[in-house]
């Protein structure tokens, strides 16, 4: 890969100084290569044809020498920060020269639109020329190596990470699907009580500070908790049927509002092109048809925005919740498999894959049933055994997040990217897409593009975990947060300065 820094360009080279040749009498002092003439001669010496055509050589090397030398000296003593700049300007990556945020020219207030593509993986954006978002990257700030997820790297648990700072054990939706250890309730992915919705999301943030906000399908926003009761017009019940070209026109719709009625924030959700990804992988041809789909939406909402003027005010921030590896039925682990070592009941799992979710009942040796789980895992007898590991929850790695809350089972088992977990041998051949995996991942990584008045534009910025999403929307609306798992500090590393 070729290097973005310049060449190299000496700051002071001495040219070397032309010799002066003496040609006053330049038949004398060229005798010495006469060898024809006796050195006693006396006679005029009569230069023969040689010697002229000789003398005739040197000249021209002379002539051509000093125009080298000055040249030489023209080149060198150019400035060096003109050379660098028009060096840079061809081969390093564009940067920006914003140093402070730009006023609002037409809104009262600053407003952040969130969209999440769900399943965008980064790299998704290199498929397809993708103009309208490749239109806020270059205006705007990017994830250079894209959004990493929270774990488990699946739909629920990341949306509501995003809206709340806070990791799955603390904002309580650590699985798509999971049991109450205590009363034994399953939460499914409609489940709307508050109960299982802890922490406060973005929308009950804004609303506690008398500001309007309004959620087009987002998981968590139908739940009434605290000061959010999920407003007629402003919030939507999740129904995937309606046209992703009307929730765009929705949230259009609200910028026709009075100044001070526009809410302050707002989200928009798309189903794809996770969809697609769980159904043919993520590098099919369909993929590139999704997110070009994905591409035109962000060009009707532009488009809106500026009929209305108002797209430079407004902070988009385009991201997804995931990622997406593909999967086959030559990467499968069968629990079924491991009999000869520990039988796992069905009603043991709540979860099999990628996320392997354990929970025996009481009286079980937790620590034995993980012994003996990955001793036939490592036997080298088990079909892809190697490919899956188990753990006691307060052993996974640290890094994860993933223990501090009686949701969480107490035995989980990753496995390695690609492969899947099911109870038992069947003869169904399938081939697809999945997410779920360890967020060190790079396939589970998504994309964070953002643009407004407070986002420095062409800006490339280092991957972060979206627990950081939170602490930025806030900032930006200049409101007090709730206690969250991100960085206090960290909108200060990507917003501009207040000027």
């Amino acid at each position: 890969m070729a290097s973005d820094s310049p060449p190299t360009i000496p700051t002071s080279t001495k040219p070397i100084p032309a010799r002066e040749e003496d040609l006053s009498n330049p038949t004398t002092a060229l005798l010495s290569f006469d060898t024809d003439s006796p050195t006693t001669s006396k006679s005029p010496h009569k230069p023969t044809t040689a010697t002229i055509i000789f003398i005739s050589l040197v000249l021209l090397t002379c002539i051509a020498l000093s125009a080298a030398v000055a040249f030489a000296f023209l080149f060198f003593s150019t400035p060096q920060t003109t050379l660098n700049t028009s060096l840079s300007s061809s081969s390093s990556p564009t940067s920006s020269n914003d140093t402070a945020s730009r006023p609002l020219k037409k809104l009262n207030n600053p407003v952040v639109l969130l969209i999440s593509s769900d399943g965008f993986r980064f790299g998704y954006q290199y498929k397809s020329s993708l103009p309208n978002i490749n239109r806020l990257i270059s205006n705007g700030t990017e994830a250079e190596l894209g959004l990493i997820p929270v774990f488990p790297t699946l739909t629920f648990p990341n949306h509501y990470s995003i809206v709340t700072g806070l990791y799955p054990s603390f904002h309580g939706i650590v699985n798509n699907y999971f049991l109450d250890p205590n009363t034994g309730e399953a939460f499914t992915m409609g489940s709307h009580e508050p109960k299982w919705w802890l922490g406060e999301p973005l929308w009950e943030t804004v609303v506690n500070h008398g500001l309007k906000a309004a959620t087009y399908f987002w998981p968590g926003s139908e739940v009434h908790k605290g000061s959010w009761t999920c407003p007629k017009g402003f919030c939507r019940n999740y129904n995937e049927s309606v046209p992703f070209e009307e929730r765009v026109d929705t949230v259009l719709d609200y910028f026709d509002l009075p100044s001070d009625e526009i809410p302050v924030f707002m989200t928009l959700y798309f189903e794809d092109p996770d969809h697609q990804g769980h159904q043919v992988g993520p590098d099919d041809p369909e993929i590139t048809r999704a997110v070009e789909r994905i591409d035109g939406l962000i060009g009707r909402l532009i488009e809106g925005l500026e009929k209305r003027g108002v797209f430079e005010d407004v902070s988009i921030i385009l991201l997804g919740d995931h990622g997406m590896v593909g999967t086959c039925d030559k990467k499968l682990v069968f629990l079924d498999d491991l009999a000869p070592w520990i039988e796992i009941p069905h009603d043991w799992v709540q979860y099999y894959t990628p996320l392997l979710a354990i929970r025996p009942p009481k009286g079980v040796d937790l620590k034995d049933v993980v012994a003996k789980m990955n001793k036939g895992l490592e036997s080298g007898k088990v079909e892809n055994g190697k490919h899956l590991k188990v753990y006691l929850k307060e052993d996974l790695p640290s890094r994860l997040h993933y223990a501090d809350s009686d949701r969480i089972t107490p035995i989980i088992g990753l496995v390695e990217e690609g492969f899947k977990v099911e109870e038992k041998r069947t003869n169904k051949k399938e081939c697809g897409g999945a997410h779920g995996y360890d967020n060190a991942f790079f396939s589970m990584r998504t994309i964070f593009v953002a643009h407004g008045p407070q986002f420095a534009r062409g800006r490339k910025i280092p991957s972060f975990e979206n627990v950081q999403i939170y602490n930025l929307v806030t900032t930006i609306l200049n409101i007090q947060g709730a206690p969250n798992n991100g960085s206090l500090s960290f909108p200060n590393s990507v917003l501009l300065a207040s000027p």
